[in-house]
């Protein structure tokens, strides 16, 4: 593989990318980064890693779409850049920490649009996740422990945020599987994906070096 690349994973909501993602960085000894974006872009930026989780990956449309959720402006946290919403500050500041890292080290990122912000490089593999969503239901149950009505409205919800931020940031339509260079059914088993995206990668690694 080249000496640095990174693999990207979108994902919807129960259907693994996580698991796929731990899977891909224990096996290929690479970091993973997900939540860890929001420590990065809290020690870059100096705004709370309270207000950066309340406003990952979430939905807008518009300043005023941003104010009907709560959100503050840039000027009520970052001095000298008045009148835009929160959501876009967190989006530009991680999206400065995923250059960056992509840059410097190889790794899998989940979701934030990082097919997107690396689409002009040549060291990016991009993976959208996807399963049934009864499937996936099923599999929120579990780990959030409720009932599956509970977890099929959870799924459909997380859904429909993840493609509102994804195609607000984004040219790439979320889930399209035009946007990315490999789409996968995790129906097949976490570890089974995994393998198949790994392979995919390294081959294209190897041809493109």
């Amino acid at each position: 593989m080249k000496k640095n690349y990174v693999i990207t994973i979108g994902r919807e909501f129960g259907s693994g990318g996580h698991e796929i993602g731990r899977w891909l960085s224990k096996n290929l000894n690479i970091k993973m980064y997900d939540k860890e974006l929001l420590d990065l872009a809290a020690k870059k930026s100096g705004m709370s890693a309270e207000i950066l989780k309340d406003y990952d990956e979430k939905p807008t449309n518009s300043f005023l779409y941003s104010l009907s959720l709560g959100a503050y402006s840039f000027e009520s946290v970052v001095a000298g850049v008045p009148n835009l919403p929160i959501v876009d500050k967190v989006f530009s500041v991680q999206a400065d920490i995923i250059r960056h890292v992509a840059e410097t080290e190889s790794c899998v990122i989940i979701g934030r649009c990082a097919e997107s912000i690396l689409s002009n490089c040549d060291n990016v593999f991009s993976v959208f996740v996807y399963t049934d969503i009864e499937r996936r239901a099923r599999r929120v149950m579990e780990y959030e422990h409720i009932d599956f009505d509970h977890a099929f409205d959870l799924v459909k919800k997380s859904d429909k945020r993840r493609a509102s931020y994804h195609n607000y940031f984004s040219d790439n339509k979320w889930g399209d599987a035009r946007s990315y260079d490999m789409c996968i059914d995790s129906k097949i088993g976490i570890e089974k994906a995994a393998e198949l995206i790994a392979i995919c990668a390294e081959h294209l690694f190897d041809t493109n070096a």
